[in-house]
């Protein structure tokens, strides 16, 4: 079903007054029953993104890393079974995953009398036994699970979702035997910015002429729009389109089914 602007600022709004945890999601599907699962955590992510990069700052501030620091190694001293770097990240309002990411990062500068490079961090964090206190390495590790909105493992879904979702396209491109150009085949020739697709002979979509096709697996709000125009739309449409009646399809989707994709995608009239 579609969401109306209304009813995207009332879930939006809610989002505003609960914590980033499972059990908000939960609440979240109760008060929206109407609204699929897989939509509600796509806004709920994105809301939370949004808080997130608001309030970044502040947590990387020297005070508030040295702060962070301290409290973790007085919590792992009085009990290092204890979630210590996850219940942080709780009272804070910050993401576990970013948090661990600030305390680790503190804890090589100080073992290694130097700042880490991010390449190690970046590996450690989606490794954890390779940090060599194992104490910490248990910390980051309850951060990285427990964390639906950032972290390697949020990143490994996000990735085979859209993946998911351009496979899906392809087929269905297929079915309709419409004639494509895929993004693979573009940047064998030396294209930079592509599209998913290319459509060799355009399609109608609820009266406009589409030439390319871009898919997308997250919910599209206005911000995302805008910054997708930005980053990538104009740029298809300027060296893309040939035409001043035609116009470009971006398709925000989140595990939808084929059926849906084949009612939006149709061959044009000649």
């Amino acid at each position: 079903m579609k969401l109306t602007k209304a009813q995207y600022d009332e879930i939006a709004q809610f989002l505003g007054h609960v914590q980033p945890t499972r059990q908000s999601l939960r609440k979240l599907k109760e008060k929206f029953p109407s609204q699929s699962q897989s939509t509600l955590l796509s806004i709920f992510s994105q809301e939370y993104q949004k808080q997130i990069k608001r309030t970044h700052t502040k947590h990387h501030t020297a005070e508030a890393v040295e702060t962070y620091y301290q409290r973790y190694l007085n919590g792992v001293m009085k009990n290092a079974a204890a979630p210590v770097l996850l219940e942080l990240a709780n009272e804070v309002d910050f993401a576990p995953s970013l948090m661990a990411r600030i305390v680790l990062e503190r804890y090589l500068q100080e073992k290694e009398q130097a700042m880490p490079s991010k390449a190690l961090i970046n590996s450690m964090l989606r490794d954890p036994s390779q940090i060599p206190d194992g104490v910490l390495a248990n910390q980051v590790y309850q951060c990285t699970v427990n964390d639906c909105c950032y972290g390697p493992l949020v990143d490994c879904i996000k990735h085979a979702i859209g993946h998911e979702h351009e496979v899906l396209l392809r087929e269905m491109l297929l079915e309709k035997n419409l004639s494509f150009i895929a993004e693979d085949q573009l940047r064998a020739k030396g294209y930079d910015k592509t599209p998913d697709f290319i459509l060799e002979v355009p399609v109608a979509v609820e009266g406009h002429i589409i030439h390319w096709i871009e898919s997308k697996a997250s919910f599209g709000d206005e911000s995302s729009h805008q910054a997708y125009l930005q980053d990538q739309f104009w740029s298809y449409w300027n060296r893309y389109l040939n035409t001043e009646s035609g116009t470009f399809m971006p398709i925000f989707m989140r595990r939808a089914s084929k059926q849906h994709i084949a009612n939006e995608v149709k061959p044009a009239s000649m």
